[in-house]
């Protein structure tokens, strides 16, 4: 929505987040098929992203930690597909990811 006020140029509105079911699976949905379509794009992030999940937690985090650090432009890249989720749960304080998506999604995000 835009707003004018006065002469000139209109104002955006920020958008209210969607807090529904629908809108929170859609974001949850849009969101992962991005990440995925980004590794399939990005074939050794991918690579080290489907070797964590195979790994116990603390292995997993090690690895990932290392090849985003010597792959900073790629960690930008991934973790500004993987906002919305982050966004949607903050704005709707709900949780939207089970717990172990949760806390690696965090420890990710975290950097």
């Amino acid at each position: 929505a835009a707003l004018r006020l006065g002469i000139g140029a209109p104002v955006a509105l920020a958008a209210a987040p969607q807090c529904n079911d629908d809108a929170l699976a859609n974001t949850v949905s849009s969101t992962t098929g991005a990440a995925r379509d980004y590794l399939s794009a990005h074939p050794d992030a991918n690579q080290a992203v489907t070797a964590a999940e195979n790994q116990p937690r603390p292995a997993a985090a090690a690895d990932l930690r290392s090849y985003f650090n010597g792959h900073p432009q790629e960690y930008v890249e991934l973790r500004g597909i993987l906002a919305p989720i982050g966004n949607a749960q903050q704005q709707c304080s709900v949780t939207l990811l089970p717990p172990d998506l949760a806390s690696a999604y965090n420890e990710f995000m975290a950097g």
